[in-house]
This record gives structure tokens, sequence and C-alpha cells, in this order.
């Protein structure tokens, strides 16, 4: 089923492996192209490039955060390893010393364990195998929990921009059976200036009151301006049935229908038109707000 995606979306997965627990959660919000970012210990960096990538099979765009942490004992052991062989060179030099000076004393067990360079701290992981399987698979589920929730969230934007799609379809079958009484309107209107100066010449100047009345209307013609908004619309609602990511095509084409708005305003000096295109910005607004948030 083909449907409007939203970039907003949440998921989180635990998982035990052993004595430790892992949670990782994944977080969407709003972006421009697909940007996913990861906080996670240092022994799992290695499994960055593998996150992205199951990341990247389910999403297409929006900021993508990836936050994995670890409770328990940890997946790392450490051992504390002896340098034996700097050991026995220490006790040496030391017992040389002791021999060349003349030097008294023992060489005790608390003075080797302040040679801070015998001693050192190894770490020891798990079994990477295992950690990338338990780990993606985790992953996995948490993104398949952005993913539903990207399209519940969509699935709202879709219909909410259908609804004032439908409203600003009505409010243009007004503009376009408006357009008549408007040009009638003019002729009037230039009529009855007319009257006022040179009302016994009315008859022999008409073809040419006439045709300013054309000119004028012609000016103030809007129809161009309907054509292309109803086009909007239609490719608006075709591209809501594509498959890919959309949000970017949408916003363009409500820039267009923004454009062929403040175009018919700006010809049009009757009120009533003035009203319906107060009210089609209004809901074309609300639409490019909504177009913010489409995948």
């Amino acid at each position: 089923m083909v449907m409007v995606t939203s970039m907003t979306g949440y998921g989180r997965e635990t998982v035990d492996l052993e004595e430790t627990r892992i949670s990782l959660e994944v977080r969407a919000v709003n972006h421009r192209f697909l940007d996913i970012s990861t906080k996670m210990p240092r022994s799992f960096l290695f499994l960055e490039d593998k996150m992205k990538k199951v990341i990247q099979q389910s999403i297409r765009r929006g900021k993508i955060d990836i936050f994995v942490t670890v409770d328990g004992e940890g997946l790392v052991s450490q051992k504390l390893k002896v340098d034996w062989n700097l050991v026995d060179q220490y006790m040496e030099r030391l017992e040389e010393m002791q021999a060349r000076y003349g030097l008294s004393g023992e060489l005790t067990v608390d003075l080797v364990t302040k040679l801070e360079e015998v001693f050192t701290v190894q770490e020891e992981e798990q079994d990477e195998s295992r950690l990338e399987s338990t780990l993606l698979t985790t992953l996995g589920a948490a993104v398949e929990k952005v993913v539903q929730m990207r399209a519940q969230e969509g699935a709202a934007l879709k219909q909410d921009m259908l609804d004032r799609l439908s409203r600003i379809h009505q409010v243009i079958d007004k503009l376009s059976g408006r357009r008549e009484i408007v040009i009638e309107s003019y002729r009037e209107r230039i009529k009855a200036r007319i009257e006022q100066y040179v009302e016994e010449e009315l008859k022999a100047e008409e073809s040419r009151i006439l045709q300013d009345v054309a000119l004028l209307a012609e000016k103030g013609d809007i129809t161009e301006e309907i054509t292309r908004l109803r086009s909007h619309i239609e490719q608006f609602n075709d591209t809501m049935e594509n498959k890919d990511a959309i949000g970017r095509r949408l916003d363009f084409i409500v820039q267009e229908m923004h454009r062929e708005v403040n175009t018919i305003g700006s010809k049009s000096n009757d009120a009533k038109i003035s009203e319906w295109v107060v009210l089609l910005k209004s809901e074309i607004e609300k639409i490019k707000e909504q177009v913010q948030n489409v995948e």
C-alpha cells in the first residue's frame, strides 16, 4: 500500500547478552536529507557503518539518532598484566645500586607496586560476531517501530492535506464562477463613470468603451491562474501516491500554488475574490507546514 510517510518516529528495544543488558533507541526528526549519527560505547564503534546501513534500508530522509547504552557487568572484561621482564630488570638494577653504594634496606613488594610501568590493564572483548548479530537484530526491531510510527503519522498528515486540498478546490470553483460577474461589474462601473460626464455621447462611444472593458477584463482575468492551480492540486495528489521520498517535491508544488494565488490576489479588485484569496493562502500555508514533516 502506497502511503505518505512522516519523518518523525521513535523506537526502542532491549536485549540481554549474558550478564549485560543492551538498550537501543532510534529517534527520527525532520531533515532535508538522511543524516545518521550514533552515540554508543567505544567497544561498539566497529559496527557503526553496518548500523547505518540498517537504517538506510528502511529510511530515506530525516535526522536519525541512534543511542546504545549498556547496563550490567559490561561486554569488556579487564585483566591486569605484569611485565615480568621489566620487573627483573628493576630488581637487578636496584641490587646493583645497593652493592655499589652500600645502601641498606630491603627490596619490598610495596616498592615494586609503585613501578607503574610494569602493570598494564588489558581489555578482552566478547566474540565480535555474536555481538554484531545481536546488536544489528535489535537495531532492526527498533527501526521497525520507527517505521510504523512514521507510517501512522504519515497517514494522518495525508488525510489532513487531502481535506485542505478539497476545501481549496471548492474555493477555486467559486473563483471560476465569479469571473463573469467581475467582468460585468467592470463594464457597469465604467459606464456609470462615463455617464456622469458625457451622457449624451455614450452610445457613440460605446464601441470604444466595450474595448476598454475587454482590455480591463483581460488584465484582471484569472483563468490561467485557476487552470494552473487545478493542475498543481492534481500533481500534489499524484505525488502523494508515489513510493519514493516525496517531501521536497510536495514542497515545490506548494510554492507554485502559493505563487498562483498571489497572482490572483494582485489581479483582482473584487472584494469577494480577495476574501477567497485570503482563505486559499491560509489553507496552502497549513499544507506547507504539514509537508515539512513528509519524508
